[in-house]
């Protein structure tokens, strides 16, 4: 561990060398590339640099301890400050492991989100909208920015489906185990005899891709316009502003109709279907690994039943890490945290035991 740490804290102090090169400060792209990595080693570095700083000062201290002609009472203190300088090594340890874990490429990635309503009619649509309420204000705490990109609701204003995308720091890396089906018991709205009812949403979380990550052959699409049905002024209704892409390889489908502009919503649906190409991909890449892959938190299967919500009883259960919290209020206005970090602990713990 020690030499790949040594290895890694001499290309930080290269890279911290070359962005004080007034040729590489004017490479905008190249000064933004280094800039990157060398963001990425910090916290590993100064993790590495302390622990080597506590280890010189614990073999001081037990060669204090057992000096026979130093002073008694600095041998005492020296002896009694051992424990704490262990610790101190064994929690920066596993520090040190947790850093060493090789980050997910897409964990700085904005993110694309699909809810679609399941099993329950017009009560999983509601539910469906609900979900898409708690994702919003979990990402208004965090400052991150929402953009509607289609939506189709019921007469309840429910979302039979919608799609949106988030901006901001490390989306995907908070979402991406969000993906699957979402199942809520409860007394819905239309019921009259106050029985409570099972129903479904499916949540698709999608890291948002560059062009040139995803080549789109513009002779595989087919792009339908039509008028929009959903909000956004008066334009919307009136003219053919809505696009329908199909990727005629895949057979997949991506609907835009939230702007008023049609250019607008072509871009914005040629994002999701690069996100949709994107995972397929991956897809295809994590079956060669499936048994390595197989029961663990980030499978993404959107097939996969991940959590109930048990409005009766207040009570969230996530079924992958066994996790159940009796804050169902909180956590449907957004405080996700409480969530999304248990998973992301047991994960890394998933990952440790892989490498």
């Amino acid at each position: 561990m020690l030499d790949k740490l040594a290895e890694i804290n001499v290309r930080f102090e290269k890279l911290t060398d070359e962005l004080g090169q007034p040729d590489v400060v004017q490479n905008q792209e190249r000064f933004r590339k280094l800039s990157q990595e060398h963001s990425g080693m910090q916290e590993i570095v100064e993790c590495y640099r302390s622990y080597l700083e506590i280890q010189h000062e614990l073999k001081d201290n037990r060669e204090l301890a057992d000096a026979k002609d130093e002073d008694p009472d600095i041998r005492e203190m020296a002896e009694q400050e051992i424990p704490q300088l262990k610790q101190q090594l064994d929690e920066l340890e596993k520090q040190i492991q947790l850093l060493l874990i090789p980050k997910d490429p897409d964990d700085s990635r904005n993110t694309i989100i699909e809810i679609r309503a399941g099993t329950g009619g017009d009560e999983a649509a509601l539910f469906a909208r609900d979900l898409f309420q708690m994702y919003a204000h979990f990402s208004e705490s965090r400052k991150w920015r929402i953009k509607l990109l289609n939506e189709s609701k019921n007469d309840l204003g429910g979302f039979k489906e919608i799609t949106f995308s988030i901006e901001g720091k490390d989306v995907f890396s908070h979402l991406k185990f969000e993906g699957g089906v979402h199942r809520v018991q409860r007394v819905p709205k239309t019921e009259t005899q106050g029985r409570i009812h099972t129903s479904a949403a499916t949540v698709a979380v999608l890291p948002e891709v560059e062009d040139v990550e995803i080549e789109i052959n513009p002779g595989d699409l087919r792009i339908d316009v039509y008028r929009s049905s959903g909000p956004g002024g008066q334009s919307v209704n009136t003219t053919d502003s809505a696009v329908r892409i199909t990727h005629l390889p895949t057979g997949l489908v991506v609907i835009c109709q939230n702007e008023k502009s049609q250019l607008k919503n072509k871009a914005q649906a040629l994002k999701v279907l690069r996100a949709r190409l994107y995972e397929k991909e991956l897809e295809a890449q994590h079956s060669e690994n499936a048994e390595l892959r197989r029961g663990m938190v980030g499978s993404g299967d959107r097939s996969e039943r991940i959590r109930t919500y048990n409005f009766p009883q207040g009570r969230m259960t996530d079924h992958r890490i066994n996790l159940t919290l009796y804050k169902l209020e909180d956590i449907m206005l957004g405080k996700l945290e409480q969530v999304i970090e248990p998973l992301v602990a047991h994960h890394q713990a998933e990952l440790l035991k892989a490498s």
